[in-house]
């Protein structure tokens, strides 16, 4: 049993942990690309992203296994070739990117619970994460999985509560049936730049011995990674469509249910996700250093995780404090979902496949 859970589950939740604090846990991402779509092409548009997410998971894992590359740089060098560097560049500027948003967001809620200035919830996030990030891959694992059941919870909570407080206005917005705009693009644009989150599913993979194992464990992964997206989004919906221009929804929507202690008690679970976010993007760099290093026979230790965390973390803090959750969600994300599209999703749907379904292998199919 545990072993099932480890193969075909582990994988999907560690995607999932990276994908929530960039990819809907403020619920600006979902505003941003979601809602201005209407209700139901909302709804529309993150079913064809759990579609996307699975496709390329299921196919990536089983590249990952066929050419036992469980970093991103040795599974880049494998489907890309001498042009793998394009990868880098990109996933370190959109994890540049995701950081600075959490810390942004981390910042936006502190402040707003406490009245503290901003920069202190977005310190507090960045040492948290850089202490989570020195221990390495089994802490980060069990944190990661105690974590998401715990997220679970508190989503359906999330959902549950503004169903039994707003239903009314949730089915008035829904009853509509309003699709607006090209809501397919932005399924696929925003499950593009989440795929982030696939380098720091890399250090699990290892487990997965037959194509069966891997395929399954990325369509499952692509699902899991949507679940909790979905319970934001209807929740969401009770404020539709004023609550497409707050900075952070999810404090506007907490603020609406008017429940000081779940209010309270959402957003430190919700802290916690960031913090784990920001240690699976923070481990995948340190793996992929690691890696380097002992290529050359040097050590990489605690330190050197530490150490690489630190300056990545406050490189992002200045972003954050410089251009504000907002813009960053905005003109970022929107610009980097097309390099993810040109440099992930294309070679692997090409390249990749065609690889995997041509490759003589030794290991078991």
């Amino acid at each position: 049993m545990i072993s099932l859970i480890q193969k075909y589950l582990i994988p999907g939740i560690v995607f999932q942990s990276v994908v929530i604090g960039g990819g809907y846990g403020t619920g600006r991402e979902l505003a941003e690309f979601f809602l201005g779509h209407g209700a139901l092409g909302s709804v529309l548009a993150m079913i064809v992203s759990a579609l996307a997410w699975s496709l390329v998971l299921a196919v990536a894992f089983e590249f990952s296994r066929i050419t036992k590359s469980y970093n991103y740089r040795a599974f880049f060098q494998a489907l890309l070739g001498k042009l793998w560097w394009s990868f880098e560049v990109i996933y370190l500027l959109i994890a540049l990117l995701v950081l600075a948003v959490l810390g942004s967001a981390a910042g936006e809620m502190v402040a707003d619970m406490t009245g503290a200035p901003t920069y202190l919830g977005s310190v507090m996030l960045l040492l948290a994460i850089s202490a989570l990030a020195y221990f390495g891959s089994k802490v980060i694992e069990r944190a990661m999985t105690f974590w998401s059941l715990v997220l679970f919870l508190a989503y359906g909570g999330l959902a549950l509560w503004t169903i039994l407080a707003f239903g009314s206005d949730i089915s008035r917005v829904m009853s509509s049936s309003e699709v607006v705009g090209t809501w397919p693009l932005s399924g696929i644009r925003y499950a593009a730049y989440n795929l982030v989150a696939l380098a720091a599913v890399f250090f699990v993979l290892p487990r997965l011995e037959t194509r069966k194992e891997a395929v399954m464990s990325g369509i499952f992964a692509g699902f899991i990674g949507i679940v909790p997206g979905l319970l934001v989004l209807f929740a969401m919906l009770s404020q539709y469509p004023e609550i497409q221009s707050a900075p952070v929804p999810i404090t506007s929507l907490l603020k609406a249910l008017n429940v000081v202690w779940f209010g309270v008690v959402f957003q430190i679970i919700l802290f916690g996700t960031f913090i784990e976010t920001g240690a699976g993007i923070i481990h995948s760099i340190n793996e992929r250093v690691k890696d380097s290093f002992l290529e050359k026979g040097w050590t990489f230790n605690h330190y050197s995780r530490l150490t690489i965390a630190v300056v990545i973390l406050f490189l992002a803090l200045f972003l954050a404090t410089t251009f504000g959750i907002i813009a960053l969600i905005a003109k970022g994300y929107g610009l980097l979902s097309y390099a993810f599209i040109a440099v992930v999703i294309l070679p692997l749907l090409s390249v990749g496949l065609f690889k995997i379904c041509t490759v003589q292998q030794s290991t078991k199919v």
